[in-house]
């Protein structure tokens, strides 16, 4: 595990060298964050209660949400963008002469990216909306660490999604229209436009039960303790996600390597 751990080390500080984009991007998170609050507060003030949320609840999202957009990845991740293109050039041949596991190696990149994201543009728009904002926190350890697990487990299938996307590009030509759909499903089924508590009827429980709602839904309700089935219940609905997505991963990647070594002759 030594070279994957160094893997993720090497993106982390990778990652740290972009200051100015790392600045900006927490400033756009900050006026996104403004503007979502002026969207709840009249949306909650005509609804009071909108789906088990008070209005405490519900700033409190948007400012987990726009924390949490890039560490998880909402938005696609520039290590998963990566490993599309080498599919797309062919590079990934190189990857694959490597000892070391494909999903593994990706993995770790993004780990390493994730928690510089996590460290330095998570906290930035939580903060200045803490200032202005009543905002809830955690009030015990035990919550907290809730937290860190969730956002972990949220992280890890953001990336099994991600890279599922990027190894389509085996089997099509051009894997940018799949990652394009994915980001449409992820900005939909994630929380990032309004939390899935407040989708009606048979909506709401789609998308409660897809991947998606695994990597920003169930972090922010953890942190609110808003899970219907508690905690544990929460944490054990990414782990399924996570189970299910690696082993497709798995499988994607031996069909994958097959069609490699075959169209290499």
């Amino acid at each position: 595990m030594g070279v994957y751990w160094a893997i993720a080390v090497r993106s982390f500080r990778r990652f740290s060298t972009y200051r100015i984009a790392t600045l900006s991007g927490a400033f756009t998170n900050t006026v996104f964050g403004f503007i979502f609050c002026g969207v709840y507060l009249t949306l909650w003030g005509s609804r009071p209660g909108l789906g088990g949320y008070d209005v405490s609840d519900a700033l409190t999202f948007v400012w987990l949400q726009q924390g949490l957009l890039m560490p998880v990845g909402i938005f696609g991740a520039t290590t998963t963008i990566e490993l599309g293109e080498r599919v797309r050039s062919g590079e990934i041949a190189v990857d694959l002469y490597r000892p070391t596991h494909l999903m593994l190696w990706w993995l770790s990149v993004d780990a390493g990216r994730a928690a510089f994201q996590l460290l330095a543009r998570g906290g930035a728009p939580l903060l200045v909306g803490a200032l202005v904002f009543d905002l809830n926190f955690p009030s015990s350890a035990a919550q907290w660490l809730a937290v860190a697990v969730a956002v972990s487990f949220g992280i890890m299938v953001s990336f099994g999604i991600r890279y599922l996307i990027a190894l389509s590009g085996f089997w099509i030509t051009d894997s940018r229209g799949v990652e394009s759909l994915g980001l449409v499903l992820s900005l939909f089924f994630s929380g990032a436009i309004l939390p899935l508590v407040v989708f009606p009827g048979w909506i709401g429980e789609v998308a409660r039960a897809t991947p998606w709602a695994a990597t920003l839904q169930v972090p922010i309700d953890v942190w609110l303790g808003r899970n219907p089935g508690g905690v544990g219940s929460a944490l054990a609905f990414q782990l399924f996600w996570i189970a299910v997505l690696v082993l497709i991963g798995q499988l994607t990647t031996y069909f994958a390597t097959r069609k490699v070594v075959i169209a290499g002759g």
